[in-house]
């Protein structure tokens, strides 16, 4: 198992940079690839790569997943691949409000391109792609279960991840097609995405500006360490659904903390890893956001083994320490 190559999609994003450095840690081959759109700072992904290169079982391509022929082509040149971790989406909810067209093109068509070449490869084992927990939407349930109906999604970005999680049932009832995909709770970690809180909180009160803080501050969120989030993907990637009976081999599986975190209180550790106060700007809620998110991680424990190791009081100041050696602040 360990010659065959993984492919790992977005892998110069902050989730599919981890998992790909894990599986290479690992020994494993990988192939990452990626369009390096310029969402977030392109530089940063292209040190997220340059951190690969230095792994010889690498190989990087530099393609959108979108587009069908150059899927193709990557594919035969470079697989056949057996096993894929489909990590590469337009990334945001926020953003989706801007440039909708752009979630449809890379979170649909692309996830629907994936699926093609999967189901066309012979002997192919599992595809575990990424979801969102903002497929909850505005459930007031909680902790967020895979059971909850998820039919009510309250931004763009939300309704192209479950679009993305009822074409993999289709295909894996058609095509009797082993998948899994993660509904990610709020990553934060080194190398992280610059639009994410923690990253956003931390430049701003180093930088002496007032923090954007959303509902006034009334907001929780279950924030996932990247270390155990890429032990949730690979966990589920060792561990394919298979089709029992009539069940159909597709599942979708929470990734989170299991632990609802007021967001003042995770500015407050901010803070004081920094030992600078901050200011704030406080605002109304944003279209398409939600007030709080809870992981309900027990049946991805029983399934794989998952078990969310890292508090944010562990996890900030490591955040913080990558930060400050990234950007060379004192």
């Amino acid at each position: 198992m360990k010659d065959e190559p993984v492919l790992v999609t977005g892998a110069a994003g902050f989730i599919g940079f981890h998992t790909a450095s894990k599986l290479l840690q690992a020994g494993r081959s990988v192939v990452g690839i990626d369009n390096l759109n310029d969402y977030y700072d392109v530089q940063l992904k292209k040190d997220r790569l340059q951190e690969l290169d230095n792994f010889q079982n690498f190989t990087f391509v530099k393609d959108d997943i979108a587009d069908k022929n150059a899927m193709e082509s990557m594919w035969n040149k470079h697989g056949p691949f057996k096993e894929v971790v489909h990590l590469a989406a337009q990334a945001g909810v926020r953003y989706s409000l801007e440039n909708p067209y752009s979630y449809i093109t890379s979170n649909c068509m692309g996830h629907l391109t994936i699926m093609e070449m999967c189901r066309h490869t012979k002997g192919f084992k599992h595809l575990v792609y990424a979801s969102s927990s903002s497929v909850y939407g505005g459930n007031e349930k909680l902790p967020y279960s895979t059971k909850d109906s998820v039919d009510q999604p309250v931004s763009l970005y939300a309704a192209t991840k479950r679009a993305d999680e009822l074409m993999s049932h289709t295909y894996s009832h058609l095509f009797n097609m082993p998948q899994t995909g993660l509904r990610f709770f709020t990553v934060y970690g080194p190398w992280g995405r610059p639009d994410m809180a923690l990253f956003i909180f931390t430049k701003a009160i180093l930088e002496g500006k007032p923090l954007p803080v959303f509902n006034h501050g009334q907001m929780r969120r279950d924030f996932t360490y990247i270390d155990d989030i890429v032990d949730g993907v690979l966990g589920a990637l060792q561990n394919p659904p298979s089709k029992d009976g009539d069940e159909v081999p597709c599942r979708v599986l929470n990734i989170g903390n299991s632990k609802s975190e007021d967001l003042m209180d995770f500015i407050s550790l901010i803070e004081d890893v920094l030992g600078k106060k901050a200011s704030f700007d406080f605002k109304d809620m944003q279209p398409g956001d939600v007030k709080e998110t809870y992981a309900d991680v027990a049946e991805t424990s029983e399934l794989t083994g998952f078990t969310p190791k890292t508090s944010i009081s562990e996890g900030i100041p490591r955040f913080i320490a990558w930060y400050k050696d990234y950007y060379k602040v004192a």
